[in-house]
């Protein structure tokens, strides 16, 4: 694993999450994104070589929306940039790590991403990111 590359929040009211973030980051998100297969809107703030994602759910029975239902708005997964997903996804396989995914998928910001069940690594949901080449 590379780096962090993100940190995403679920939120219930994007407009308001991006008015908060952008005055305590000191700059305005860069890039608005719906990401229709995990049926929500993101929003990214670029803070260093890192990120901050904002995420409000499309779908009231998607996963922001239950998560947001179960515990409340707040941090929802921290992303690590890999360079090869895939390989990344069957290593952490081998090592007893339950993936949400079989095959990484498209996401936000032009990656592929896979996420691991919070089970799996102390109650975080982690999520893998790699750029799409």
């Amino acid at each position: 694993m590379k780096r962090i590359e993100h940190i995403g929040i679920a939120v219930k009211d994007l407009d308001a999450a991006e008015a908060i973030y952008a005055k305590l980051l000191g700059n305005p998100s860069y890039k608005r994104e719906a990401v229709e297969s995990e049926g929500v809107i993101t929003s990214f703030f670029q803070v260093g070589v890192n990120k901050v994602e904002l995420l409000e759910s499309t779908d009231p029975e998607g996963p922001i929306a239950r998560a947001i239902e179960k515990r409340g708005e707040g941090v929802h997964h921290i992303a690590f940039e890999v360079d090869d997903i895939r390989a990344e996804m069957k290593r952490l396989k081998q090592a007893g790590f339950q993936l949400l995914n079989e095959e990484p998928k498209p996401g936000a910001d032009n990656k592929l991403v896979c996420f691991i069940h919070p089970r799996s690594a102390n109650g975080v949901l982690i999520e893998l990111t790699q750029e799409i080449r």
